[in-house]
């Protein structure tokens, strides 16, 4: 936590107050950001009451006319947070902006340069895995940021609602991405904006908590946002897709967290239901449809996310 504060408070944009939520830990963080960061605002939770409650807890608790997210095992260059701003600053119908996200164990590799949504509603990190290429700067549409390092719009947030908080963690900021797209809202990818992630630190990669909630949180998102009637046309492979992912995570070892997850997706299809009735639709169905891109080689989207 102190590497991300430290860059954070290094940044060039001076213009901005800094909230931390922490969501029940028991590993000395409240008195060490109250020691070292005495100006960070802190927001204590006697639990874990997930991402999404957290962060719209520190959104309530703003003002600010833009919001920026950012997780706390990341550390971001000096330029980020003032790119990503005069990147918003350029168009009001702009919403949302995504960071460069890079591993920060290999700094020259690209985990998010925004987030992707195919026409199967499998999300993904645009050019993940990808050579990083520093002479990239021209902000360039996508469909929505990674919360774990991104801008919001306050008026945005105000008029389509927060982060779903039914999804605890994972998917809550592609669930908030289509529903601004559905009400007319745009999201750019903004190079300058430079982020060193250390990719799952918090809920460690391949675990039964993180492949629940990815095999429920999947389900749920579609429930919701997924345009109807290409629903019923792409049904029959969004769910061949799914059975091949359960099948996949079978094989690697992780299927009772894929398993659970998919049954807590049915048990709580009815709210999901009730909620897409509620969002905004400002665009037409095949207008989000042309939003969404082409289908890839099955193996590719099974290793990306199953």
């Amino acid at each position: 936590m102190e590497p991300c504060l430290r860059s954070v408070f290094a940044q060039e944009f001076r213009d901005f107050a800094v909230i931390l939520v922490d969501n029940g830990s028991t590993d000395g963080s409240v008195e060490f950001v109250r020691t070292r960061f005495p100006q960070v605002r802190l927001i204590e939770n006697s639990e874990n009451r997930g991402f999404a409650a957290a962060n719209n807890q520190a959104i309530r608790a703003s003002a600010s006319e833009f919001v920026a997210t950012l997780n706390n095992d990341t550390e971001v260059d000096p330029g980020w947070l003032g790119a990503l701003v005069r990147a918003m600053e350029t168009d009001p119908c702009i919403g949302m902006c995504a960071s460069k996200m890079l591993l920060a164990d290999r700094q020259e590799v690209i985990e998010s340069a925004g987030i992707a949504v195919d026409k199967a509603g499998i999300a993904w990190g645009v050019g993940g895995g990808n050579v990083n290429h520093p002479d990239e700067a021209i902000p360039t549409p996508v469909f929505g940021p990674c919360a774990g390092a991104a801008l919001y719009r306050r008026a945005m947030l105000g008029d389509i609602g927060l982060f779903d908080e039914d999804f605890f963690a994972y998917l809550e900021d592609v669930d908030l991405a289509w529903r601004a797209q559905w009400a007319g809202w745009t999201c750019v990818y903004v190079p300058e904006a430079i982020v060193y992630h250390v990719h799952s630190a918090t809920a460690r990669e391949g675990s039964h908590f993180k492949n629940r909630l990815l095999g429920r949180n999947k389900i749920w998102l579609l429930c919701k946002n997924y345009p109807f009637p290409p629903l019923l046309r792409y049904a029959p492979l969004i769910l061949a897709y799914d059975l091949m992912a359960v099948g996949y995570a079978i094989a690697a070892g992780r299927g009772p967290g894929a398993v659970q997850g998919r049954i807590e997706a049915l048990i709580g299809l009815s709210r999901m239901l009730a909620k897409r009735r509620q969002i905004i639709r400002r665009v037409s169905s095949r207008a989000m449809m042309a939003k969404l891109q082409p289908l890839e080689n099955p193996l590719a989207v099974l290793r990306r996310y199953a």
